[in-house]
This record gives structure tokens, sequence and C-alpha cells, in this order.
């Protein structure tokens, strides 16, 4: 229940925030708007950039799970996977699981919306958009100011559910319409990342990929992001 409120509670502020800038709507909103959309795709692409190569915490025999043969639903791995979860602090899950997802794309898909967003928006794109609530309630703000934040909270907030979208084969009518438009990438895009693991890191619309890719290549370059970190090692 209270899972549902947190995420009731986002939808409706971002609705307040929608509502906000229609008070103030001028030709400025959509640019602003678009821009804040660029930085959430950005952003996803940053994020996921860094989890990819950031190396899991040695000595925590991360490879058994990440290796495991057997079911995964069974209770041997259930039980191996509490075990080795149970000295990560909530950072390194997060994490291992972007590692987790590349050999198994299909169970990003299959997982809940809470588990995939749950705590982005709870710790930051809730009380962030509450803030632009209270800003544009009180202080008062340009409409594209407020377009521009609801972009980038509604890009930003939901950015792992989209990645999973792109791993489920059937997703809610709203996900196809965005596609449409070309507002989010459609899954023959991101197979791309997932061909090479080195370029197209970018899960929202992909507009910012081109950046993300050559920001990778300066980075390898410059020796960071080595391949070792995308496996849990023993």
């Amino acid at each position: 229940m209270q899972q549902r409120l947190i995420l009731a509670a986002f939808v409706l502020s971002l609705l307040g925030n929608v509502a906000l800038m229609a008070t103030d709507l001028t030709w400025w909103c959509l640019p602003a708007a678009l821009l804040g959309w660029y930085v959430a795709d950005l952003s996803s692409g940053l994020v996921h950039m860094y989890m990819d190569y950031r190396p899991c915490p040695p000595g925590g025999r991360l490879n058994e799970l990440f290796f495991y043969q057997g079911s995964r639903e069974s209770p041997e791995y259930l039980a191996l996977f509490a075990e080795r979860m149970a000295p990560l602090n909530a950072f390194e899950r997060v994490v291992y699981d972007f590692k987790n997802h590349h050999p198994r794309p299909n169970a990003l898909g299959r997982r809940s919306v809470w588990r995939l967003i749950g705590s982005t928006v709870t710790v930051a794109a809730l009380p962030v958009s509450l803030l632009l609530n209270l800003a544009g309630l009180t202080v008062g703000l340009p409409g594209w100011f407020i377009g521009y934040f609801t972009a980038f909270l509604i890009g930003g907030g939901f950015a792992q559910y989209f990645h999973g979208s792109l791993h489920r084969e059937h997703n809610p009518w709203i996900i196809s319409a965005l596609r449409r438009v070309g507002l989010l990438m459609k899954p023959e895009a991101h197979q791309i990342h997932h061909d090479t693991l080195r370029r197209d890191f970018s899960t929202n619309c992909g507009w910012s990929n081109p950046l993300v890719n050559q920001l990778f290549l300066a980075l390898r370059r410059n020796g960071y992001l080595e391949d070792a970190g995308l496996v849990p090692g023993a």
C-alpha cells in the first residue's frame, strides 16, 4: 500500500506541475520540455555507463550469482541470492543489478514498477517534484521553467521503467505511442548496446547517445571503464 501511495503521489505531483505550467503557457514551454527530456535521457546514459563499468565489491563472491546455471526461482538460488546481497548496501545492489541484466535482459522486463523506479522516485524525483509544486504555488515560476523540470522529472523518475519496457514484449499503449513519435527508443535501437556494451548507454529516447558515446571513448582512451568492471569478480 505504501508503495502505491508514493507512486500515486508522484503522478499527482507531476500533474500539478503540468497545471502550473498551463497557467503561463508560452511557445517556450515546448523547447524547454524537449530540453528536459534530452537531459533526462543524457542522465540515463551517464548513470548506465557508470553502473555497467563500476566494479562490484571484491570478496563478495557475486560471480556465483552472476554465473548461476540452475533455475533462478529455485530455493537454492534464492537462498544464495539473499546470502550474497546481505553484506551489500543499496547502491552496491543497484550496481550488481545493472551488470546482471546484460546476460539476462528479459529479466529486467519482468520486474515490478516499484522495483524499477521505487528508490529513484522516493529519494529524488518525488521530493524535487513536490518542491516544484510548492515553488510554483508560492513564489511563482515561469511556465517554460516548470515545463523543463516536469519533463526532466518524468524522464528521470521513470528511466528504469522505460529501460525495462525495452525488454518486455507487451507494454501499455502509452509506451507504444511515445515510441511512434520518437520520445522513447525502440528495442532494436537498444539492442546495439547489448551487442557491444561499449555504446548507446542512454535508454529513454537515445537522443544523447552520440554525446555519451564520445565521452565513453574519451574515458577509455584515458584508462577508465575497463572491461573487468562489467562482470562481478570472485
